[in-house]
């Protein structure tokens, strides 16, 4: 039952096959025997029940609120939970508890979705990882499967695998089966990353089409509410409830009128696929390389034209990131200063003492040496540097524009070569661009481990991009990791239920 879509589980709720409170204990159960895993930082059991109850008896009155109505979630821990610790996986809020709910989180819950928790990632969303935060590393549930411990001889306690970042613990709640859909967010690429690593699919939708409100910024012009689901269906799915104008961002933009329901015969015989050459850059390892050829050919075969796009100002994408990144980071994290919410350090000989000794202990390295840098703009010896990158930006905004438009390129395919300093040149431009952009699980490596590939469409175009997505999807066959089991079980029963402290690999 926990390996099911969501289609499928609620259609099962609705069949009266299992009931809310039931499925609501198997997750809580089974977040119980993954506990190692480290996915969430606050686990909503009395909340979850409670709703879980409302959801059944709404079902039993056969008065659903929606497709959604008595199905396991879980947010990031960066999105506002209303009376729910949200901590940014940061001591600087450990103890910070909004009193309202993000747009999205609202409009699940309006849903009749059952909320399991919070879950864990890099401090502030500002990692790739999912190994900084203040909570300790989220643990690829991956690492546990057998694919990967028969083809490594691998000791998981030991040599587990990062999820990467920085919404690994949404992505390992998906794929460890604790919950059917995650929140994330995608500043550079933190939904898409994890999910490539850990199995499952992770919409970055178009700028401006989910509603910002609620979530905690890192880079306020870049920032996007991320899906992360078991399959492609169920990304349309959410995307179809989330998406649509909201008064409390201005950003947002009206929910396009076409149907998000995918359809399951897409005819692929008029797609143009894109192929950009400057993403085939060294790090990408042979099996991913391998993957983007056979899905490239995949496409060929069935009538697509698929053909090599140029987009030459590629490998400007890492630098102009950092640099606009390191901008706004500054500014948000600057009004943590221990004067009006958050933690505050004992330290009073000055306010300027009480500053720093506030943020020293708040903050990581990682945040710590984003404030020193300060605002790139501040300074007239900086701004040209500043102002050149914001220019970059604009030009490959319109290398994608010209691929889209005047090629006629209505999908970008690239590879996924995870957490390395290249990565960056592959997911950091959608966000750049406001384009929306999704990665599909399509094999396992020789390790065992999943190897993931991204679509990148015309913005707004999502329910299209996502319709070539699941044709992939149908066609690759990408296993579920409950087909290969896991050694939770076996911890759990040998009595190993404290988290070690290990090296990551």
């Amino acid at each position: 039952m926990l390996s099911l879509t969501l289609r499928e589980v609620s259609l099962a709720l609705r069949e009266g096959r299992i009931s809310p409170t039931e499925l609501c204990r198997k997750c809580l159960n089974r977040i119980k025997k993954t506990q190692h895993l480290n996915a969430y930082i606050t686990v909503t059991e009395e909340l979850a029940l409670k709703q879980a109850q409302e959801a059944e008896t709404r079902l039993l009155q056969g008065a659903p609120k929606g497709p959604l109505d008595g199905i396991p979630f879980a947010v990031k821990d960066n999105f506002c939970t209303e009376n729910i610790k949200t901590t940014c996986s940061s001591k600087m809020l450990k103890d910070y508890t909004p009193p309202y709910n993000a747009t999205v989180v609202q409009k699940l819950l309006d849903q009749g979705a059952v909320l399991m928790g919070k879950t864990n990632m890099d401090e502030f969303a500002m990692g790739s990882g999912s190994t900084d935060g203040a909570f300790g590393p989220v643990r690829n549930p991956w690492s546990y499967a057998a694919s990967y411990i028969e083809q490594t001889g691998a000791t998981p306690d030991s040599d587990w695998v990062i999820t990467g970042g920085s919404s690994g613990g949404s992505a390992a709640a998906v794929a460890s089966l604790t919950s059917y859909l995650a929140l994330g967010s995608d500043t550079g690429g933190s939904t898409r990353n994890p999910a490539a690593l850990c199995g499952v699919v992770a919409l970055k939708p178009t700028y401006g089409l989910l509603s910002r409100h609620g979530l905690i910024p890192l880079v306020n012009s870049m920032d996007v509410p991320g899906i992360m689901t078991r399959s492609v269906s169920d990304a349309a799915i959410i995307l179809g409830i989330l998406q649509g104008l909201d008064t409390r961002d201005s950003t947002t933009v009206p929910a396009p009128s076409s149907p998000t329901e995918l359809p399951q015969d897409f005819d692929i015989k008029n797609v143009r696929i894109g192929i950009p050459k400057e993403y085939h850059a060294p790090g990408l390892s042979e099996e991913t390389l391998a993957q983007w050829s056979h899905v490239a050919d995949m496409f060929e075969k069935a009538g697509a034209h698929v053909e090599q796009v140029s987009l030459p100002h590629t490998q400007h994408s890492i630098v102009c990131y950092h640099v606009l990144c390191h901008a706004e980071v500054a500014s948000n994290m600057a009004r943590f200063d221990g004067l009006e919410y958050g933690h505050r350090s004992k330290v009073d000989s000055s306010t300027e003492s009480m500053y720093a000794s506030t943020r020293h202990e708040g903050f990581n390295d990682v945040k710590l040496r984003a404030l020193l840098c300060e605002s790139p703009e501040g300074s007239p010896a900086d701004r040209g540097g500043f102002q050149a990158r914001v220019q970059l930006r604009h030009r490959r905004a319109a290398d994608t524009e010209h691929s889209h438009r005047r090629r006629a390129v209505h999908r970008l395919l690239t590879g996924r070569q995870p957490n390395t300093q290249r990565t960056g040149r592959r997911l950091y431009p959608a966000c750049q661009h406001g384009l929306p952009a999704v990665s599909v699980p399509t094999a396992l490596s020789r390790r065992g481990l999943p190897i993931g590939l991204q679509l990148i469409g015309p913005a707004f175009q999502d329910r299209k991009l996502l319709s070539v997505a699941q044709w992939i999807e149908q066609r690759v066959g990408f296993p579920s990791i409950a087909d290969f089991g896991d050694s939770s079980e076996s911890r759990i029963e040998a009595g190993v239920t404290q988290r070690e402290q290990t090296s990551a690999v």
